[in-house]
């Protein structure tokens, strides 16, 4: 089978087309024929760098998110899962294989049922980003630590960076689970992306005041903020937070330094909780896979352009232009067509 490994850290060039055999599953495990692979920030930034530690002997594939179908099972394994369409999350997370080969041998609960009516483009499109977005909205004191339609009726929902993949997911899930739901962006072509992921209010900061506009819309302050760029946007947070709200943060270059206002963090009982999907409990991880599964199956999530969510397509040979993509911000989500690659 086709593989793409690198075996030392650095830019793009280290990533090599390889053939290697096709695996076979152990205990509990499934292996899944990628047919789509997909690619986020964290799959280019932990190929720079051993964030997570150093390489093995065999190097590793890149790329945690992906979908496809399960053409074997090992032991303990129900072999009714044959021929079952799945999406594929955390894939490269402490193990030496991720999404951007032909094949892929992983325990069988990171390989999640994709209905009929759902593309393994939006099967690749999940993991990463959408489990994200299901933890930001879950952190609220009081809860809920589920999504479910209704489950965030009343609440305010403010997503910083809209147009992004986790904001786009945040976006969706939001108003499945019936909150009204604000974002911010940096650009006309940003607003309409937004409008089409289905956000209620979309603010181009680049034009408008946000706090003011955010104010007008919500005068009692926004309740969950899910927040891209917290160092940069740390002042506008606090102006638009409701008493008792939190500020989830995901994102941030290694250099930022978070200023928080003290007093008024404190008399707003503001709390600012940071989201790294990696280091989420098992029990917050099962959750939001089940209902981001939920919510597919819904047909509330949704990719392409008419979703807000532009889908940029590379063939496998091509990965290190598809990371490239994605470290340049491409708008949108970057995918690896590896079934259709030659």
């Amino acid at each position: 089978m086709k593989s793409i490994v690198y075996t030392q850290h650095g830019g793009s060039d280290v990533l090599t087309l390889v053939e290697r055999p096709i695996p076979e599953p152990g205990p509990g495990e499934v292996r899944v024929r990628v047919h789509v692979s997909g690619v986020n920030p964290t799959d280019w930034k932990t190929r720079t760098a051993p964030v997570f530690g150093p390489l093995g002997e065999r190097g590793q594939v890149p790329n945690q998110d992906g979908a496809g179908v399960i053409d074997a099972v090992g032991e303990g394994v129900p072999a009714d899962r044959i021929g079952e369409r799945v999406w594929l999350w955390e894939a490269a997370w402490r193990r030496a294989d991720g999404t951007a080969q032909q094949y892929l041998v992983i325990p069988q609960r990171q390989a999640v049922a994709l209905p009929e009516h759902a593309s393994f483009e939006l099967g690749a499109s999940l993991g990463v980003p959408a489990l994200t977005a299901h933890r930001c909205l879950t952190v609220a004191d009081g809860g809920p630590t589920r999504l479910t339609p209704g489950s965030l009726a009343g609440r305010t929902v403010l997503v910083a960076g809209g147009a992004g993949a986790v904001g786009n997911a945040a976006i969706q899930l939001a108003r499945w689970a019936g909150a009204t739901v604000i974002t911010t962006v940096s650009g006309p072509y940003k607003v309409e992306l937004a409008k089409a992921a289905g956000a209620h209010h979309v603010v181009n900061y680049r034009t408008r005041d946000a706090a003011s506009a955010i104010g007008e819309i919500a005068p009692a302050g926004v309740d969950i903020i899910v927040e891209v760029a917290p160092a940069a946007n740390a002042e506008l947070d606090h102006a638009v937070a409701a008493q008792n709200a939190v500020i989830a943060y995901y994102a941030g270059n290694p250099d930022d330094e978070l200023r928080i206002p003290v007093r008024a963090a404190m008399t707003g009982n503001l709390r600012w909780q940071g989201v790294l999907l990696y280091f989420v409990s098992n029990e917050a991880k099962k959750n939001a896979v089940a209902d981001v599964s939920a919510a597919v199956a819904d047909g509330a999530f949704r990719v392409g352009e008419r979703a807000g969510l532009p889908l940029h397509r590379f063939p496998l040979e091509r990965t290190a232009d598809a990371h490239d993509a994605v470290r340049d911000n491409a708008v949108g989500k970057v995918l690896i067509e590896v079934e259709h690659s030659a």
